[in-house]
C-alpha cells in the first residue's frame, strides 16, 4: 500500500522525498540511543510498543496480554505474538498502519515478502537476523534514516540521565528532551501532592508554597533547556485557561487534599507556563481533545496508553481567551495547537492562527495522521491560516522504525495537495516546490527553534 502519485504530484514529491527528517515531537525512548543495544525481537520492534497496532487487534477480540502488552519480557513468546499479529494483518487494510508497517518492512527491514499468516515465520526470521547486525543498532538506524533531530517527551522530574549519556558518548546524533510537566500542573493527576514534594526535593526549592513551586518549575525547565530542549508539551482534554487572582491560596488548599479548584488551577498553570516561555524561549505545545483511558478495565490492569484514548469536542476560542489576552500578542511566545477535534480546523484553529502572532497549528494528530486526514487538514486550514502559520510535520510516535514511513506519507500527501493547488491556478510549480520544502522540514525547524 502507498499513496500513489503521478504528474505534478510525483515531481513535487521527488523534490522532498530525500529531505532530512526533523522530528521535533515524539515518544521514542532516549535509552535506545544512550545504550545503543539491539532491539530484542521482532515482536518488541513492531507490535508490543505500538498502540496503533494492538488497539486494532483488541477491537477484534485479541487479548492484550497475548500480544505481550503488560507481560514481563521473560514471560513472552515473541514468535507467537508475531504470528498472532500476522494472522490478523487483514484488519489493517485501509488504515495508515498498513502503509507504515509495509514501508518499514520494505524500506527499512529489506523484506519484500507480503505479511500474512503463511509468511509470519519467514518474516520473523528475516527480522530476527536483521536485528543481530550491528549496522541496525539504534544509532546507526538514526543516521541511516536521515534523522536531523529527534525530540523525546520526558516527565518534568526525569533526571535526563539517558540524554546526558548520549551527550557524553561522543555520538553526533541529535536527540533532545521535551519538558512534559502534566503530573505537576494538574492536581487531578495521580499522586500530585507527592509529585510536588519530589519536585522540591529535586530542585532544593520549598514547594509547599506557591512561589517555591514556580521557582522549582523554572529550574527544571532550565535543566531541560541546558540538555538541548526547545519545547514543552502539555496534554489536556479541554483547553480551559484561567487567571486566578490568588493562586497561592488555591495551591495551599489543593495541597491540603481538596480538589475543588483543581481544574481552575490547571488552567492557571498553563498561563504560567506560557509566561515562563516568554523568559526562557521554550516553545509551548498543547495537545487537546483526547479523553484519556476511557476503558477503565484496561487502565486498571495495564495502565495508560493502551488504545482507549478517544477524541472529544473542544472549544479553543473560549478556552484559550484568558491565555491569549494575557500573553498572545507577545512575539516571544510560540504556542502550537494540536487537536483531535477536526471540526475546529476551519471554524477555530485557522482563524485563530491567522490572527494571534503566537499561534501555530500542529499537524494532524493521532487518528488523523493519515493520507485522508492530512488532505482534510490542509484543505481546511490553509485558506485562512496560510502555510506559514503551520508547524510543519512531526511524527509523534513510540515506534522508532515508523518515523521514515510517517514522514514519507506526509510528504506524499503534501505533494498531492500542492499539485491540486497548481491545477486550481493558485500558484506556480516553482512556488509549490518552495512550499513543499517548508512543509517537509523548514517550518518544523523554524517553529521549534531548531535552526
Amino acid at each position: 500500500m502507498s499513496l500513489k502519485l503521478s504528474g505534478k504530484a510525483a515531481q513535487i514529491y521527488d523534490g522532498i522525498r530525500g529531505a532530512p527528517i526533523v522530528s521535533p515531537h515524539g515518544h521514542c525512548d532516549p535509552a535506545w540511543f544512550a545504550i545503543d543495544a539491539p532491539f530484542s525481537d521482532p515482536a518488541e520492534l513492531l507490535v508490543i510498543p505500538d498502540h496503533y497496532v494492538f488497539r486494532m487487534l483488541y477491537s477484534q477480540g485479541v487479548p492484550l496480554d497475548q500480544l505481550g502488552v503488560g507481560v514481563a519480557p521473560e514471560d513472552r513468546d515473541p514468535r507467537a505474538i508475531f504470528r498472532l499479529f500476522a494472522a490478523h494483518w487483514h484488519l489493517f487494510l485501509g488504515t495508515p498502519s498498513q502503509f507504515w508497517i509495509e514501508h518499514e518492512l520494505r524500506e527499512t527491514l529489506g523484506c519484500d515478502t507480503a505479511l500474512g499468516p503463511d509468511t509470519a515465520d519467514a518474516i520473523y526470521d528475516h527480522i530476527a537476523i536483521w536485528l543481530t547486525d550491528t549496522d541496525n543498532l539504534p544509532r546507526a538506524l538514526f543516521d541511516r534514516m536521515g534523522i536531523e533531530v529527534l525530540a523525546t517527551t520526558d516527565a518534568a522530574l526525569d533526571p535526563l540521565t539517558h540524554h546526558q549519556a548520549i551527550r557524553d558518548s561522543g555520538w553526533t546524533g541529535t536527540v533532545i528532551p521535551t519538558f512534559r510537566p502534566d503530573a505537576l500542573l494538574n492536581p487531578r493527576a495521580p499522586g500530585w501532592v507527592k509529585e510536588v514534594a519530589a519536585l522540591g526535593a529535586m530542585t532544593g526549592h520549598d514547594t509547599t508554597g506557591y512561589d517555591g513551586f514556580l521557582a522549582a518549575l523554572r529550574k527544571r525547565r532550565n535543566a531541560f533547556k541546558a540538555m538541548g530542549a526547545t519545547a514543552t508539551d502539555h496534554a489536556i482534554e479541554q483547553p480551559q485557561t484561567v487567571w486566578l487572582d490568588r493562586p497561592a491560596d488555591t495551591f495551599a488548599t489543593l495541597l491540603s487534599g481538596s480538589i475543588a479548584d483543581a481544574d481552575a488551577f490547571h488552567g492557571h498553570m498553563l498561563i504560567e507556563m506560557a509566561q515562563m516561555s516568554l523568559d526562557d524561549g521554550l516553545v509551548m505545545q498543547l495537545h487537546a481533545g483526547s479523553r484519556r483511558n476511557t476503558n477503565h478495565t484496561l487502565f486498571d490492569r495495564f495502565g495508560a496508553n493502551k488504545g482507549a484514548d478517544i477524541p472529544v469536542a473542544v472549544d479553543w476560542v473560549r478556552g484559550l481567551e484568558p491565555l491569549l489576552n494575557r500573553v498572545g500578542n507577545d512575539p516571544r511566545l510560540t504556542l502550537i495547537l494540536f487537536t483531535l477535534d477536526e471540526t475546529t480546523y476551519a471554524r477555530e484553529l485557522a482563524p485563530m492562527a491567522g490572527h494571534w502572532p503566537c499561534l501555530r497549528i500542529g499537524p494532524p494528530w493521532w487518528f488523523h495522521d493519515s493520507a485522508a486526514g492530512i488532505a482534510r487538514y490542509l484543505d481546511q486550514v490553509v485558506e485562512t491560516a496560510g502555510y506559514h502559520n503551520l508547524a510543519g510535520f512531526n511524527d509523534d510516535t513510540r515506534a522508532f522504525l515508523s518515523i521514515p514511513a510517517r514522514h514519507d506519507l506526509w510528504r506524499r500527501a503534501v505533494a498531492q495537495h500542492l499539485a491540486a493547488q497548481i491545477d486550481r491556478g493558485y500558484f506556480s510549480a516553482e512556488t509549490a516546490g518552495q512550499v513543499a520544502q517548508l512543509l517537509a522540514t523548514d517550518l518544523a525547524r523554524k517553529t521549534y527553534r531548531l535552526e
